[in-house]
């Protein structure tokens, strides 16, 4: 074969690979976006069109619609048709077999467990704080529940004044936040506390103030945090040189079987996954922490039935508005937040009220 032959077939095989090459591109955005249509999805893999019709279906599909009744399943399954990718099993706490989940040693925390020194050194302290508490789950009652409806709380001043304490008692789970009081504000967040979600430098510091039956679930965001639990569940000193940015509880009067770790699972997939933030290598960095309201909600997502929300939302048009319904402080008080992205927060959190995959009681989102 001459050399002006051997070039001709080179360049032919050249021209076959560009080609196959495009097509094998063209397919995967045709499959995309259709045949000349519009993206049906956005960047994160959200549906862009949220109307009521995907809602209108699920009811016809998931259990008893009837007011008042719980419809089993709706939560994921709405999620699931405005986010095709949103895979339901996640349990909510950490367990002794929390070392099969994916990724969690793999990242430091908030989004796994992995410690500044050896995973082993990390392991050992959460497995030292799991074998004594021994409790994984919810209440055996709840847990018994064929169909669960969970409300979170948020701590924002929009919930002040509505009255909405009864309709808040009437949900099977409710979650709240921090240490925001429920003692005095009776008639507009209600008097049940299921869950209480708190780190270290946001949990109450006065015993008195927790409620007798309320399970406490820890969130870990620094490796030390989860020292101070071990603490906390051991009935240790506390050490104030354990680098926490404000002051802590020294006391925390739980025992240990009313004592959970939240799954970091759900701080990286809200992050991540659901609002886009920057991975920064899996490392907390500038804007890329979730607020612990929306991780709370999406540890909903995936274990409950029916998720709503309260006291929810921002009113940044409204400087003399209060901040937190338990407070005077306005709403011209926020400052930027380093940590967290609100603003595209509430773009995520707004996918989920267009797509009625949660309920906001307080219309604040």
């Amino acid at each position: 074969m001459s050399l002006l032959g051997s070039v001709r077939n080179l360049l032919l095989a050249l021209c076959l690979m560009l080609v196959l090459g495009f097509l094998y591109y063209s397919a995967g955005k045709l499959h995309m976006h259709g045949w000349g249509q519009e993206a049906q999805y956005d960047r994160l893999g959200f549906l862009l069109k949220l109307d009521s019709k995907i809602s209108t279906e699920l009811n016809s599909k998931n259990g008893n619609i009837t007011e008042g009744g719980c419809r089993k399943g709706f939560a994921s399954a709405q999620m699931t048709a405005i986010f095709p990718k949103f895979s339901k099993p996640a349990p909510m706490f950490l367990d002794s077999t929390y070392k099969r989940w994916s990724k969690l040693k793999d990242f430091v925390p908030p989004f796994g467990i992995k410690g500044q020194g050896t995973v082993a050194a990390k392991e050992a302290v959460i497995q030292k704080i799991l074998g004594i508490t021994k409790h994984y789950t919810l209440t055996s009652y709840l847990d018994s529940l064929s169909c669960k409806r969970c409300i979170i709380m948020g701590n924002g001043g929009i919930v002040a004044n509505k009255s909405l304490g009864s309709r808040i008692d009437e949900y099977d789970v409710v979650i709240r936040l921090n240490e925001a009081p429920v003692k005095g504000f009776e008639k507009d967040v209600g008097a049940k506390t299921t869950l209480r979600i708190t780190y270290p430098e946001g949990a109450i510091q006065k015993p008195a103030r927790y409620e007798k039956d309320s399970l406490f679930v820890f969130a870990g965001f620094k490796p030390q945090d989860f020292k101070w639990l071990k603490y906390i569940v051991y009935k240790e000193k506390v050490s104030p040189a354990d680098g926490f940015w404000k002051s802590v509880a020294t006391v925390v009067p739980k025992e240990p079987k009313e004592i959970r770790i939240l799954n970091p699972y759900f701080i990286r997939e809200a992050a991540f996954t659901f609002i886009g933030l920057p991975v920064n290598n899996g490392m907390m960095g500038r804007g890329n922490i979730p607020t612990l309201g929306t991780v709370a909600i999406t540890m909903a997502l995936h274990n409950c039935d029916e998720v709503a929300v309260a006291g929810f939302g921002y009113d940044m048009n409204a400087p003399n508005a209060p901040l937190h319904y338990y407070e005077n402080v306005k709403m011209s008080a926020i400052k930027e937040s380093w940590t967290h992205n609100i603003g595209k927060e509430k773009e995520f959190l707004r996918k989920l009220v267009k797509g009625q995959v949660i309920t906001d009681l307080t219309t604040g989102i």
